[in-house]
């Protein structure tokens, strides 16, 4: 009897071997791949900064987020398009709350208690999008939401409420034709300026459950196909992209123990996860190389030494900024802390 129960655990180790327990998205390497050599923009919601947090350790060239995360289509074109016509802020655009100033375009972190240099921060926000636009080999959207707020007094759909009193917003969800259109217009404005720009969309696989459950999905229903059918009607177009890192979070882990203590942001573990999908598609072999001395020498900067002072430390120093220098000599924009 206990022969045959060791034979079924046998057989059952084998069998488990052999399937495929999870199910992956079919992912092709992009022939327009990024390197050491490309210049990158990365706009949209807090996802954005995960993949940025990662471009910018392995320290390829980037401009990330110049107003801050942007939740929504309607915000990422209105930055788009003021950069690139150059419509810089006026006063009236602007206003004080508690003594702090803050514009509806942009996120809470562009702040000041000047309004003076709040309007420089914006205005400069501005320009290093045109000049980040014009000068990009790829340009990284992620649109977070459909959900959208429009401040009641001037009609204007805004990209952060600052905490303003709800009754002062009417909150409306964008339809697939409203998304489209925005989306068609950022396309034409990045391809009027940059024409040999990739453009690659993405959806946040944050979920957004202050909405609602079934108002998220609808959400993300709404920005999937509004994505497909933008590309669709460009299908001749091999400057756009799509990378399904929303698919990736829902299809391949699949599992609350990829999500942050909230439930709602993915974690390191499946940021690391969809990191790897995403240079599996998009960053080119030939950076890899780099890339693993780039991590090396981040690696030995984190290092704590027991004894600062010993022998062993000082040549660990000395081979470390040998490797920095070594690096910098090929790659002069590359800085460490």
């Amino acid at each position: 009897m206990w022969c045959h129960v060791v034979l079924d655990c046998a057989r059952t180790d084998i069998l488990a071997n052999q399937m495929e327990l999870q199910t992956k998205i079919p992912l092709t390497p992009s022939d327009t791949p990024i390197d050491y050599q490309n210049k990158l923009v990365l706009l949209g919601s807090c996802f954005v900064e995960n993949i940025g947090s990662k471009l910018d350790y392995f320290k390829f060239q980037q401009v990330q987020n110049p107003f801050g995360i942007l939740f929504h289509p309607l915000a990422i074109e209105n930055l788009v398009q003021r950069g690139i016509q150059g419509k810089p802020y006026q006063q009236e655009e602007i206003f004080e709350q508690e003594g702090i100033w803050r514009c509806f375009d942009a996120h809470s972190d562009l702040r000041s208690d000047n309004p003076e240099t709040l309007l420089k921060l914006l205005n400069q926000g501005l320009k290093d999008t045109k000049t980040a636009l014009k000068t990009s080999s790829h340009v990284i959207i992620t649109l977070g939401t459909a959900w959208v707020y429009e401040h009641n007094i001037s009609g204007k759909t805004v990209a952060n409420c600052h905490k303003v009193p709800q009754k002062q917003f009417t909150k409306k969800l964008l339809s697939v034709a409203e998304i489209e259109a925005s989306l068609q217009n950022i396309i034409s404005l990045i391809q009027n300026v940059n024409p040999k720009a990739q453009i690659i969309f993405t959806i946040s696989p944050v979920r957004h459950l202050k909405d609602g459950f079934v108002e998220n999905q609808r959400s993300k229903a709404n920005l999937i196909t509004s994505v497909h059918s933008a590309l669709s009607s460009r299908a001749q177009s091999r400057e756009l992209s799509y990378f399904p890192s929303y698919e990736i979070m829902m299809d391949e882990l699949r599992d609350y123990r990829f999500y942050g203590a909230d439930m709602v942001h993915p974690n390191p573990l499946a940021v690391d996860y969809i990191w790897e999908r995403f240079k599996s598609v998009w960053i080119s072999e030939n950076a890899h190389p780099i890339m693993d001395e780039v991590d090396a020498i981040q690696k030995g900067l984190m290092h704590r030494p027991f004894n600062p002072d010993s022998e062993a430390h000082q040549k660990f120093k000395t081979s470390l900024r040998a490797k920095i220098t070594y690096l910098q000599e090929r790659y002069s924009f590359i800085k460490f802390d």
